[in-house]
Formats: structure tokens, sequence, C-alpha cells
């Protein structure tokens, strides 16, 4: 399997071949009698990092790589491949390699040269989601509807009450005799006896219920705000 390095090496020095006319080898600066171009990775460099929200996205590099020519031979090689890439507009090409330092560490004369940054990145794997140990169990659930009043200590109805199922979406509201309806509330056969959880929201007041859905006439009593 090719790394993302070699692979960001293997095809700048494929493009450096096509656009100089002669083959490019991979290696460090050297001084030989034939010359030519050479191409060697210098640095891996951090590159901005992207979020989605679906998969997991790439982790992204650059590879700098040297590019220089030795020997009188090389030049219009070099002269080539700077002209296709400002022609093209890419690989993204720096002329500053030119460090004294940068040529003792390879041991060799100063001589042109270019930087050239390659975009890698590497791919990282979506985990596996965990094996299905237990066959799959699919049940339809009952709709249910439960009507009952909201008053106060003295049975007085409380109108334009809040009436709201805890952790769902369902909710309603009192009407003038302080009469509530929710309808659609999923039931499920296993468990006929749950009591139904329901929070009541207004007149400054909120109240927490349990309701017994098997009760045809449920009647919550708030009392009046503590002072």
């Amino acid at each position: 399997m090719t790394g993302a390095i070699e692979t960001a090496v293997a095809e700048l020095a494929a493009w450096l071949t096509g656009a100089a006319g002669d083959p490019v080898p991979v290696g460090p600066p050297r001084d030989d009698a034939d010359g030519g171009l050479t191409v060697w990775p210098l640095e891996l460099r951090p590159a901005r990092q992207t979020r989605g929200s679906g998969a997991r996205e790439p982790y992204r590099f650059v590879v700098r790589l040297l590019v220089c020519a030795t020997g009188p031979a090389a030049l219009p090689r070099l002269d080539r491949v700077l002209a296709a890439a400002a022609a093209a507009g890419e690989p993204e090409v720096t002329l500053t390699a030119g460090d004294p330092a940068l040529w003792r560490a390879f041991g060799v004369a100063p001589r042109p040269a270019l930087l050239v940054d390659v975009p890698a990145q590497i791919a990282r794997p979506v985990p596996p989601a965990p094996p299905v140990l237990r066959p799959l169990r699919l049940r339809q659930l009952e709709m249910r509807t439960l009507d009952g009043r909201v008053v106060g200590p003295e049975q007085q109805p409380l109108a334009a009450m809040r009436v709201e199922v805890v952790g769902t979406p369902y909710t309603t509201h009192t009407d003038t005799a302080g009469r509530f309806r929710l309808v659609g509330l999923p039931h499920d056969p296993d468990e006929p006896d749950r009591p139904v959880r329901v929070r009541l929201v207004g007149r400054g007041r909120t109240h927490t219920a349990e309701l017994d859905p098997a009760d045809p006439d449920l009647v919550i009593v708030c009392a009046p705000p503590a002072d």
C-alpha cells in the first residue's frame, strides 16, 4: 500500500518529468558529471483541517519538496518547469531555496532550486458498527388519546394552561372549561399501565403529574404558586 507522502513525491516527480522533458529522479542534491534535475522531500507542513457532519474528514498536510538543478544542462529543464508551473498556476512554487545552511546539510555547493508544496491527505476510516447480536424485533405501537381537566384547589377550571408530555413534542392547551386533549400518543402494549408524565405551565406556576392512561376522567389539580 502506497502512503500519502510516497504518493505526493511520485506524483510530483512524474509532473516534473513531463514539464522538463527529461526524467527527474527522486533523490537528494548531488554533484555528478551528468547533472540534471532532482526532487527530494524536505519537510512536512501542517494544513487547515476541515470538519464535516458526515463521515470523518481526512487528515490534511503539505509535503514540501526541493527541486534543484545540477550542471549547466539542467538550467533549461528548470526553466521549463518554472514556466509550466506559472502557466498552470500549480503546483505552488517558492523561490527561496538559497539558504546556505541547506546546501551545507546536503554537502553540496549552492545551486538554482525551487521549493514545491504538494497537498496530501490520509483517510480516517470510520469505525465499524457493532454487530447485532440478537434478531431485530419490530413492533407496531398503538396510538391513544388522553382527555382530562386541569383545575385549581377549589375545583375551578384553569384555562390556557399548557399541557405537555415530558420528553416528547406532544403539547396542547386547556380550554375555558380547563379541558385538554392529547391525540396520537404512542402506547406500548407491553406496558399498558405505564403512567404518562405531563408538565403543566401557566398562571405563574409549573406543575408535573403522572397520569394513568386507563383513567377515563383525568383530573389534575394545580396548587397556587408558593409565596
